[in-house]
């Protein structure tokens, strides 16, 4: 009994970091269709934003779990936290001087961060009761996840998209007073945000500080990566996760400009149950919407894409404890791709709706992928999840592709390739589904 409490305590307090990093996750988002707009870049190079985050996935996993396998989880944590805190002070300073290198750096220290907490969290989670049980609990804090990531486009639309950016040739028209007045507003759009995410993280790192939690894994064995590299499922398990970061990324990046492009912000001010949506969402975060820029609109819908993904992963909790994971999986693989389908087959509303609904099917798909990678591995789980963690840098390489599409044939085309990583993630599905048939 007190070991099942012990969990449910740890159950607990790890799921707050998902929603953590889960919002912040998105709130980077928010930032890309701004910073292309202040620093008047192309898609391809406004999508060094994601790859300076992600990349910190590749270079910190594996030395994240050779750390946590000598300090421990709890200070681990807390290592995490703190690092997260740093990159979110970095920028204050980017935006003060309006560099984009900084940012750049910003960015990286706080997926650094990020990375040494979900190489712990992850596999801990799954380890907090039986294996069987393992995709059903990730699923549900993987719901707290997405908890985040619904509200983070939200105050990323109404906090940092809200006002319209001016490009160089406007800004060498303003006096230098109101040259320098404009530049300090700019500066604290960003910069209040990321200081009050900054002061709560640190908090958390001292509530992690006085709290205790279970010891439940053993040292990883010796050689361990070189068996890994040896076990083609796991493998396997770790393209899925590559392909998946970067689809879900690259959808959730472009999400604002893809509407924009569409000139969708015309279609929905147009729209009185569209207006009603937004100013709802709006007066819920004490806001009010004066729409004074098409993305600032556009951008309070993607929480319909993130939501879906929340809700999603609660059901999904359900549903992988009723039915074999790997077959839910390929399932929600062959949604995903059907909605994005109709989205670049179409036009308008029903294009707009069919690509957010695309969240809806993403929702089981990373916590599934992660423990069906695990199933079986034993003492190598830990060193597993390091690799499965250095995958997350998809979401650094497959949106950079993507944005390179765009700028030359469009978001329609480029969004093809999205579908095909889905079908991978179909295919890894159906793979696991046999693997389990023979074995039974």
């Amino acid at each position: 009994m007190s070991t099942n409490k012990s969990y449910k305590s740890a159950f607990i307090f790890l799921t707050t970091l998902f929603f953590l990093w889960g919002f912040i996750t998105v709130l980077v988002d928010s930032l890309v269709p701004r910073l292309k707009d202040v620093f008047e870049m192309s898609y391809a190079k406004t999508v060094l934003v994601q790859f300076a985050f992600f990349t910190a996935f590749f270079f910190v996993s594996v030395p994240a779990g050779f750390i946590l396998s000598k300090i421990g989880y709890k200070k681990g944590i807390i290592l995490g936290l703190v690092i997260m805190s740093i990159g979110c002070l970095l920028f204050y300073t980017a935006a003060e001087y309006r560099t984009f290198s900084v940012f750049l750096i910003g960015y990286f220290t706080l997926a650094g961060g990020i990375t040494v907490l979900q190489v712990a969290a992850n596999p801990y989670v799954a380890l907090l009761g039986s294996e069987e049980g393992a995709s059903s609990r990730l699923n549900l804090s993987q719901a707290f996840n997405s908890l985040g990531t619904t509200i983070a486009p939200v105050v990323g639309a109404l906090y940092l998209l809200s006002d319209s950016v001016k490009n160089s040739k406007e800004i060498e028209l303003l006096s230098e007073a109101d040259k320098k007045a404009y530049y300090i507003a700019e500066a604290s759009t960003v910069q209040t945000p990321f200081l009050l995410i900054a002061g709560f993280i640190a908090l958390l790192a001292v509530v992690f500080f006085f709290i205790k939690l279970p010891t439940i894994m053993e040292t990883s064995p010796k050689g361990g990566y070189l068996k890994l590299l040896k076990n083609k499922m796991m493998l396997l398990g770790a393209l899925g996760i590559f392909v998946y970061v970067g689809a879900e990324v690259s959808i959730g990046s472009f999400m604002v400009n893809y509407f924009d492009n569409m000139n969708l912000g015309a279609v929905v001010a147009g729209n009185e149950t569209m207006m009603s949506i937004a100013n709802t969402i709006a007066d819920v975060f004490g806001k009010d919407f004066d729409g004074k820029d098409p993305k600032s609109l556009l951008g309070v819908f993607i929480i319909f894409y993130w939501g879906g993904a929340m809700i999603g992963r609660f059901v999904g909790a359900y549903l992988t404890k009723i039915m074999s994971p790997a077959k839910v999986l390929s399932i929600f693989a062959i949604l995903a791709i059907s909605m994005i389908a109709i989205s670049i087959t179409t036009t308008g509303l029903i294009s707009m709706w069919s690509i957010l609904a695309v969240g809806l099917f993403n929702s089981i798909m990373f916590p599934t992928i992660f423990t069906l990678s695990l199933e079986g591995l034993g003492e190598l789980k830990a060193q597993a999840s390091g690799l499965l963690c250095m995958a997350i840098v998809g979401g650094a390489i497959i949106p950079f592709i993507i944005g390179a599409l765009i700028d030359n044939v469009g978001f329609k085309l480029a969004f093809v390739l999205a579908m095909v990583c889905y079908a991978y993630i179909m295919f890894y599905g159906f793979s696991k589904r046999k693997g389990a048939v023979v074995a039974g």
